[in-house]
């Protein structure tokens, strides 16, 4: 079949996806959609001649069908963070990731190609994964017959409860009116988030403090009468009383923390009036929360794809990167669906590589170990001209691709941390250091995830890439940190595929990448089900 699938690719990043799929040499990659500029750039660099649109919500897809004909296939994953596990200490209720599966849905309504696939974190067939019912999904919940069960959104706590506060909550207007500028409710909280740790408190109250002061004029002379303008007012003059010498650090957590406490309360009221959640009652138990309904994004994807009108049959699993050549065990979740007058059924990969087969560390980066790598951006203009080498691993050949090495970059290494890398073997990571080198790091050093300084063991895959920059990955032999280059080999990226922008924004963008090895399998085997479908149909039809 000479024609290839036509693809649209929304949340490209980098093009991990698009590049699984560019390999098989089945499909034409027409528009791919990302927002940041960064990935932008990499993927323009790496997919030349794939016109790249910015933000999904302002697609047009009439147009795009115009310009391009029928889509075919539509892949992407997009973020979705489930709001149960939203870290409460950040101001939002409901995530706006979640309203990217929405812009995914969106998609494949108005394109109707003959097939698409989804990608994401393996959580989300979870019961985290969920939708706060809107205005706006009330219809299609009773259409397609979505699940729906009763939570509830936490406002405050008990021993922060006020007088009125129910009352304040239901009242947009007044939401608004006590809502602090942004500005002001970050620079409190640093503080208040640093008051754990008196040293970092005051490194915070040191580095902020003009804003601080600046902030803290507006909040003079407030009305006694009005709790909360007056808790605003008794926050910022603690904060001022410290600088002025008459209040110690240690004491500023209590004066602060109520204001702290009633800012995310009206932070998440307001959430709940911008998205039009529909709230089912205002409940006073431990504290007060919203009662709101929710549905899974799973069941919302399935049975509205599975609807008569949209007519997809689909499937669904966790995929572990390892089990289709990926030096790594990554997990991801993968949905994957087919118009049913197409085909009865759909399946995904098996994987190839069995557990006592997996490919290690040392077949994605064991041949780079004698190539010294750079530390500043700037360096890689020209990359660093590699030899061919001999006794290559079956993976290193197929990534070894290019006469030029870019990205072969590093943090450059404080002694601190030179002084930890030392003390770790293969497979150790922070816990394993002795508690003297463990000083003047996290908030909480005994609750540092695994990943962190971990030292990479070469004769195993890696755990789930992430941005090893932040996570502090040592190279299995050598004192030194990952580089790009090598998380991207672990990732199964080839070394042609150049990644763009500042060190960090490049580790970024390896870590958020899906493996090219497992998007290129399932590519193929839905090329597979498509062309055999396709033929037959057009068999029938004489």
């Amino acid at each position: 079949m000479g024609n290839k699938y036509k693809v649209i690719d929304l949340f490209s990043g980098a093009g991990g996806l698009s590049l699984g799929f560019l390999q098989t040499r089945k499909y034409d990659i027409k528009v791919a959609f990302e927002n940041s500029p960064h990935m932008q750039e990499t993927y323009r660099l790496n997919h030349p001649g794939v016109e790249i649109q910015g933000d999904v919500c302002t697609a047009d897809y009439a147009d795009i069908m115009r310009r391009h004909g029928n889509i075919d296939v539509v892949i992407g994953g997009p973020p979705c963070q489930g709001f149960s596990n939203a870290n409460r200490q950040k101001n939002h209720a409901v995530s706006q990731n979640n309203k990217l599966v929405k812009q995914y849905l969106r998609a494949i309504l108005e394109l109707q190609p003959k097939a698409f696939v989804m990608e994401n974190v393996s959580m989300l067939r979870s019961e985290v994964h969920r939708f706060y019912m809107e205005k706006g999904d009330a219809a299609t919940i009773a259409r397609c017959q979505i699940p729906v069960k009763e939570t509830s959104i936490h406002l405050l706590d008990t021993e922060f409860m006020f007088k009125g506060a129910v009352a304040i909550v239901q009242d947009k207007e007044k939401v608004e009116k006590y809502l602090w500028a942004d500005r002001d409710y970050f620079e409190l909280n640093i503080i208040y988030k640093a008051s754990k740790n008196i040293s970092k408190m005051l490194k915070a109250l040191n580095k902020h403090k003009s804003q601080l002061l600046h902030i803290a004029e507006g909040f003079q002379n407030m009305p006694k009468n009005d709790y909360i303008l007056h808790e605003g007012e008794k926050a910022f003059k603690a904060v001022s009383d410290y600088y002025a010498g008459t209040l110690e650090a240690s004491e500023i957590k209590e004066k602060i923390e109520h204001s702290i406490m009633i800012q995310r309360m009206l932070g998440r009221a307001k959430e709940i009036f911008e998205n039009q959640i529909i709230v089912d009652e205002y409940v006073q138990s431990k504290g007060l929360a919203a009662k709101v309904r929710s549905f899974s994004v799973y069941d919302y994807l399935c049975r509205i794809l599975e609807a008569p009108e949209n007519n997809y049959v689909i499937a669904s699993d966790v995929l572990c990167a390892a089990d289709y050549g990926a030096p790594q065990k990554r997990m991801r979740f993968v949905l994957i669906g087919i118009k049913k007058s197409i085909s009865h059924k759909i399946v995904l990969p098996k994987g190839r590589f069995s557990t006592n087969k997996y490919r290690t560390v040392r077949d994605a980066i064991g041949d780079l170990e004698d190539i010294k790598p750079i530390t500043d951006v700037a360096e890689d203009k020209n990359g660093i001209i590699i030899q061919p080498k001999e006794g290559l691993s079956q993976l290193a050949s197929s990534l070894r691709n290019s006469r030029v090495l870019k990205n072969h970059i590093i943090t450059k290494t404080t002694d601190t941390a030179m002084e930890r890398f030392r003390a770790l073997s293969q497979g150790q990571n922070f816990h394993a250091l002795d508690s003297a080198l463990k000083t003047n790091t996290y908030t909480d050093a005994a609750r540092t995830q695994n990943t962190i300084y971990l030292r990479l063991n070469y004769d195993e895959p890696s755990g789930t890439v992430v941005n090893v920059r932040k996570s502090m990955w040592i190279h299995p032999t050598l004192d030194r940190a990952v580089s790009v280059r090598e998380a991207a080999r672990l990732q199964t990226f080839p070394d042609s595929f150049v990644f763009c922008g500042s060190k960090d924004k490049q580790y970024q963008q390896v870590g958020n990448a899906v493996p090219p090895i497992m998007a290129k399998s399932i590519a193929k085997k839905l090329a597979q089900t498509l062309t055999k479908s396709l033929q037959l149909i057009e068999k029938e039809n004489g």
